[in-house]
């Protein structure tokens, strides 16, 4: 900025003195014109014009500066008074303008040498002293002649050119003094700018490690000190901050180089996680924590198409709990046996771009793939297969399958809690000796069932089962035993029912069971099935003897003999009695009468 200003002053001062020279040299010009002016016209008066090329000659002379000096008569005065001296003719075009315009005309001839200044002056008649129009034919305002003069200035551009010069001298100097101020001066706070955005370019990555210096006192001084020990706070902070965070968030995160916008997205997963944990925390079923999380990966991770299994591995089945649309890409056979599952297997996440074919129980061809396997506890997993038909759109999930195992991770002790529940619930619902479903069970859900059977106009046909004589048995033979028995019709009942049947130990040796839809003929099938098949059973009593047991079977059908499901199982009773009452070993179907009788007991 410095040289640019001193720059621009040169050339200005240049101009002006440029323009200063011009018409200081004109101005001169214009007096040794005035001169020859008035030397003509004395010598004009005095009848010695013939004397006046020594006039012109001492003129030029004179001033050294004035290198020719000629006059040009107009036609005018060469026609009254003739041509004159030989030098008084028009020599180039300018003095013939100024004959003609009357106006002065200058011309600069710039040259390495001696730059010249060309003046032409017209001479015009005037009536004031003198008069001119009492000598000449002409009339007032007219050109008489013209007076061209060239001077050398040389001087002049010499005396320009030594001034500029001395200018410059003296902006150099200005210029250096005030570079050695500001170095002295300024440099110093350029320093601890420049030290400071240093400091600041490496916080802006987290490293808050910059020690700031400077040599300035002061003010300056204390602000730094400050910054110092702000920097080294911030060090130890935003290190234990970034260290805790680290903890919550599992491996497989991929950092940012903005550790503040690291730290902002970790806190918002955080804050997402923990809204979600606290939700599912108040789920009444592990179904219920399911959907939530199948809705986190449609809404927060927008998956277009997934499946999420729940693996029992004990048992080594998968069953599917969810798959937005199609066909699962897994094989029929993984269902049945889920070892055969890669990422259940090795429990670790399988992507298909790793290795061709890498999972050869799946079948999607022209598909990727992503499963993600985690652990509830010994008896159970949990798998998530996304598919998605692009490479990039695979790298795009890969890089949230830590966010999704997040989720997971504060769903898991949730969801195990579930299961226990789940398992207590069922072993409180459950006969541990038959494994069929007890009378709690039959007393909590029958209202359930009823209810579904007159919305859907399901019929269910209702057996009561009683073993014939069984005191006799704890009686003669022990409880041990009469627990064998009790756990062989068990056996029967599960052996000879569909999935969509129950059976249940009502209380001692008294069970029923429920067979939804069953034809008239197909109810008497089941049970003559379950009477023949546990009386054809021998069972071992010790000393190398066995004995076989018979059964009594009691039928009503629901809503046919009645419209509640307990006022069959009442009837089913009924029948029971009656067939242990004619002789047992047999099986009898309510009718009306039964009822009748009993009321007359």
């Amino acid at each position: 900025m410095l040289l640019g200003l001193g720059l621009a002053t040169i050339i200005n001062v240049s101009l002006n003195f440029r323009d200063y020279s011009i018409k200081s040299a004109t101005q001169k010009a214009m007096m040794a014109a005035a001169i020859v002016k008035d030397g003509l016209t004395a010598h004009m008066i005095n009848g010695i014009m013939d004397k006046r090329d020594y006039f012109l000659n001492q003129i030029s002379s004179s001033n050294n500066r004035i290198k020719n000096l000629w006059i040009v008569r107009s036609n005018k005065v060469t026609d009254q008074y003739g041509k004159g001296l030989s030098s008084e003719v028009i020599r180039d075009a300018i003095d013939k303008e100024v004959l003609q315009t009357g106006k002065t005309v200058r011309k600069i001839t710039e040259s390495t040498d001696s730059p010249m200044l060309r003046i032409t002056i017209p001479y015009k008649a005037t009536v004031d002293k003198p008069n001119c129009l009492s000598c000449h034919n002409v009339n007032r305002g007219d050109t008489l002649g013209v007076i061209s003069m060239e001077f050398d200035i040389t001087d002049m551009r010499n005396t320009g050119i030594f001034t500029i010069l001395k200018i410059l001298a003296i902006n150099l100097l200005f210029i250096l003094v005030v570079l050695f101020l500001i170095n002295y001066y300024v440099s110093p706070y350029m320093k601890l700018f420049s030290n400071m955005q240093k400091g600041i370019r490496k916080a802006y990555k987290g490293d808050f490690s910059h020690e700031f210096t400077t040599s300035i006192g002061g003010d300056a001084k204390i602000i730094i000190d400050q910054l110092n020990i702000l920097f080294r706070k911030m060090q130890e902070t935003f290190g234990d901050i970034k260290h805790n965070l680290s903890i919550f968030i599992p491996q497989g995160y991929i950092a940012s180089h903005d550790p503040l916008q690291e730290a902002k997205t970790i806190i918002g997963e955080l804050s997402d996680i923990y809204k979600f944990k606290k939700t599912i925390e108040l789920d009444s079923t592990k179904e219920i924590i399911y959907q939530r999380i199948i809705d986190v990966l449609h809404n927060k991770y927008k998956l277009s198409h997934f499946a999420f299994y729940e693996i029992d591995t004990l048992k080594a089945t998968r069953e599917l709990i969810y798959i937005t649309q199609g066909k699962s890409v897994c094989k029929d056979t993984v269902d049945a046996e889920a070892s055969l599952c890669r990422a259940h297997r090795t429990n670790t996440t399988v992507i298909s771009s790793e290795f061709t074919h890498l999972c050869l129980e799946c079948d999607c061809e022209g598909l990727e793939y992503i499963c993600i396997p985690f652990t509830i506890n010994d008896e159970n997993s949990l798998v998530i297969s996304i598919t998605t038909k692009n490479q990039n759109e695979l790298n795009k999930i890969n890089a949230f399958v830590s966010s999704i195992e997040n989720y997971l991770e504060a769903a898991k002790p949730v969801i195990e809690s579930k299961m226990l529940m789940e398992k207590l619930r069922a072993s409180s619902l459950k006969d541990p000796m038959t494994g069929l479903y007890n009378r709690r069970f039959l007393e909590e859900f029958i209202d359930t069932v009823a209810n579904q059977a007159k919305r859907n106009k399901i019929t269910y046909s209702v057996l009561m089962l009683d073993v014939d004589f069984f005191k006799n048995v704890n009686d003669t033979y022990g409880h041990d035993v009469g627990d064998k028995v009790i756990a062989k019709i068990g056996e029967v009942l599960l052996g000879n029912i569909r999935e969509s049947d129950l059976a249940i130990r009502y209380g001692g040796e008294e069970f029923i069971v429920l067979l939804q839809n069953a034809t008239d003929e197909g109810t008497k099938k089941i049970a003559s099935k379950i009477h023949s098949e546990f009386a054809n059973l021998l069972f071992d009593v010790g000393n190398d003897q066995t004995m076989q047991k018979t059964i009594s079977i009691g039928i009503a059908k629901f809503p046919k003999d009645a419209e509640s499901i307990w006022k069959c199982i009442k009837y089913a009773d009924t029948a029971l009695y009656v067939a242990k009452t004619t002789g047992r070993n047999k099986i009898v179907e309510y009718s009306p009468e039964m009822s009748e009788n009993e009321n007359l007991r």
